[in-house]
């Protein structure tokens, strides 16, 4: 019988996010095993994966890739280049969930490249990003997407500090952002990397446009897809359930929890 070798998996963050992958993880993944993690906090990590059935060690970003086969990013987006660049250099899977701030280091791609590293991006808190990628096949003549979030969700993004808006103040459904997809990436880097990911399994961030609604009538982030292509034309809506950071859906984690089952499993459904 052919013995089944392990990937090795290590986690760059343990936030709302990063602390679920891990502890999923060591639950047990087939062909998975988790062998490191990172973290700003040495001390509060080290206390969390104490409590793990195997306890693994709490290393600084730079040597994640000396630790395993696969990095998962669940970082601040400005932290992305740290991780990136020794992992993807050493020809590693790095699985970034801070999307955004891969269109503001288009070197890690060349990295990849040049190194036969690999660049995964979960589906994370949108629906039917396959339908896109297949689409993207041929000819996708547009794409929308209308993001409505609670008013705690979008609190402290760049785009409202440099325009002076203040969300607190906001007593019914209003429109804060209209542009495209690439201008979002920069202006709410927490709050909108799934619009960088449909743009990128699509028509690009310069061609992929995007409004953002500050809500206070919704307890859930909302995000609307229109796409009109030569193969199809559909709209979707999915509505996320925050995480304990309301800027981050419940769903973020278990979609990276997929990606990674679907590495080793035997049968991998979806495009």
């Amino acid at each position: 019988m052919a013995v089944v070798s392990e990937s090795r998996v290590a986690i760059a963050g343990l936030g709302a996010v990063g602390k679920v992958i891990a502890t999923e993880l060591d639950k047990g993944i087939p062909g998975l095993v988790l062998t490191a993690v990172s973290a700003k906090n040495k001390e509060k990590a080290a206390e969390f994966v104490g409590q793990l059935e195997r306890a693994v060690p709490v290393v600084s970003l730079d040597e994640l890739a000396d630790h395993a086969d696969v990095i998962v990013e669940c970082a601040p987006s400005e932290l992305l280049p740290q991780i990136a660049a020794p992992v993807l250099a050493a020809g590693k899977k790095l699985v970034v969930l801070s999307v955004g701030a891969l269109l503001a280091h288009p070197e890690l791609r060349q990295t990849a490249i040049d190194n036969g590293g690999s660049i995964l991006v979960p589906t994370g808190a949108l629906i039917g990003l396959d339908a896109v990628v297949a689409a993207a096949e041929g000819t996708i003549h547009s794409v929308r997407m209308t993001t409505r979030k609670p008013l705690r969700g979008l609190a402290g993004a760049p785009f409202l500090v440099e325009n002076g808006i203040d969300v607190g103040t906001i007593t019914c459904p209003t429109k804060i952002f209209s542009g495209t997809a690439r201008e979002a990436a920069k202006g709410f880097p927490a709050n909108l990397n799934v619009s960088v990911a449909l743009s990128l399994a699509g028509v690009g961030p310069d061609h992929t446009m995007l409004e953002v609604w500050a809500d206070p009538t919704v307890t859930r982030n909302t995000h609307h897809i229109e796409v009109d292509a030569d193969t199809a034309s559909f709209n979707m809506t999915i509505e996320n359930i925050p995480s304990e950071n309301p800027k981050t859906g419940l769903i973020t984690a278990r979609s990276a929890i997929a990606l990674l089952r679907k590495l080793g499993a035997p049968v991998k459904i979806g495009t």
